[in-house]
């Protein structure tokens, strides 16, 4: 059973189960840096024996001096994109990268809800952030308000480990097709 996201993104039953199986395939390793989700993200992959063998581990960084000490994220980023923008996510999942050396990273910051959100940044905003060796990017998801706090936050998790998955093959393509080690 598959259910499509925005025309771009794949949600397949076991989404980390296919994360990890690519991952391995490919000899590829995964890092993560979460605010919205908490480590959700992290718990749903270290959930399947032998992750770590492509999961190198995770950064939880809810509060902005967080973002900054562990990650790098730039405080004029923060300062003039707020912490929930796809600026900061796209700095949280290259600091990840950064860090762990990992060939991918993803990230996650939004705002889960119930309160907390504005009229530009409404409950259900989650930036996901994206790193690789080829391209550091940002993706904006509008996730249904009117859905409970954990459902916002299993959905942000569940779509970031499908963008990991997605960029993992453009990645391996890219390598494949251009002649650089992947």
């Amino acid at each position: 059973m598959q259910k499509q996201i925005a025309e771009r993104i794949i949600i397949t039953k076991n989404p980390a189960e296919d994360l990890y199986k690519l991952f391995s395939k490919l000899g590829y390793h995964l890092a993560t840096a979460e605010s919205c989700t908490g480590g959700l993200v992290g718990g749903l992959l270290t959930s399947l024996p032998g992750i770590s063998s492509v999961y190198t581990g995770g950064f939880v960084t809810y509060t902005n001096q967080m973002k900054i000490d562990l990650l790098g994220v730039d405080p004029t980023a923060i300062e003039q994109y707020t912490e929930v923008s796809a600026e900061v996510a796209r700095q949280m999942a290259q600091g990840a990268r950064e860090r762990t050396g990992a060939e991918i990273a993803i990230s996650l910051t939004g705002v889960a809800g119930p309160g907390g959100g504005s009229e530009k940044t409404p409950v259900g905003t989650v930036y996901i952030g994206v790193s690789s060796p080829e391209a550091t990017y940002a993706e904006r998801y509008c996730i249904p308000a009117y859905l409970p706090r954990h459902e916002i936050r299993s959905r942000a998790a569940l779509l970031a480990i499908a963008l990991a998955t997605r960029e993992a093959k453009i990645y391996h393509m890219i390598c494949q097709n251009f002649g650089q080690n992947s």
